[in-house]
């Protein structure tokens, strides 16, 4: 009898300690960094210091979502990201945060251009969002094609990259901007309702306008971005919530000459 209760109570036990591994092993890992914490969504993480300040250092996992290079469209652009924990209800208002590209040496495929970026009005599930992003590598390369792809709109699920540029004219979710690798980026959205625009390094006036997001999903989270083959470095995020005013300047405007 004895013996029947104490296998009992060892099978209990060992039942107890593998649900508890597998809720452990189920949760997302969380960084804390200045009060700031960030939750692990399909990336892996650390609070390291660089460059005499600690900051969030992120790379995408790919044991979690695989990159099939045969099959770029598709197993890119995905919810690999750090999200800033107890911010749920993010629709309008400015996105800062200063960003640092490097690449992964080697190189998992010869494609990668350092990508980073911002997703915005992240559905809690992870099933919709926005994003905004750049390819530092061609930031300021020789050749004007590349650098028109230097910055890059996505809406996630339906939006991405290569949808976007088979969809719609050239030009209309890509653009340029004065970016490089190996070096910090301060980046700057203002979202307000249908429209984003990113501002780089302090500059007076913007480097690129999304005419007309296309997202469904208006209010959600924030998430800090890389992609395949990017180690990214990120400090001094700020979010800054409600509806901007309206800039009164005669831009887009052109007289025929």
């Amino acid at each position: 009898m004895k013996r029947a209760i104490h296998m009992s109570l060892l099978m209990l036990t060992t039942i107890c300690m593998v649900f508890t591994t597998m809720c452990v092993h189920g949760q997302k890992q969380k960084l804390t960094l200045n009060k700031k914490t960030f939750e692990l969504h399909n990336v892996t993480g650390s609070v390291v210091k660089f460059g005499g300040k600690k900051v969030l250092k992120i790379e995408r996992d790919l044991k979690a979502i695989p990159f099939d290079v045969n099959n770029i469209q598709g197993t890119v652009d995905e919810p690999h990201y750090a999200r800033l924990v107890g911010l749920q209800d993010f629709e309008n208002g400015t996105i800062e945060v200063k960003m640092y590209s490097q690449i992964q040496d080697p190189p998992p495929y010869p494609g990668v251009a350092g990508f980073i970026g911002v997703y915005f009005r992240i559905k809690e599930d992870d099933s919709a969002f926005e994003g905004i992003y750049v390819r530092p590598k061609v930031g300021r390369a020789n050749s004007q094609m590349f650098r028109n792809h230097a910055v890059q709109y996505i809406s996630y699920p339906h939006a991405k990259f290569d949808t976007l540029r088979k969809s719609y004219p050239p030009g209309s979710y890509e653009g340029s901007a004065p970016v490089a690798l190996n070096e910090w980026i301060k980046m700057r959205i203002e979202v307000n309702g249908e429209t984003a625009e990113m501002f780089i390094n302090d500059l007076k006036y913007s480097s690129f306008i999304v005419d007309k997001m296309l997202g469904k999903n208006k209010v959600g989270g924030v998430g800090l971005y890389v992609d395949i083959g990017t180690i990214g470095y990120f400090k001094d995020l700020k979010v800054t919530k409600g509806e901007l005013k309206k800039k009164k300047e005669n831009g887009g405007k052109v007289d025929d000459i």
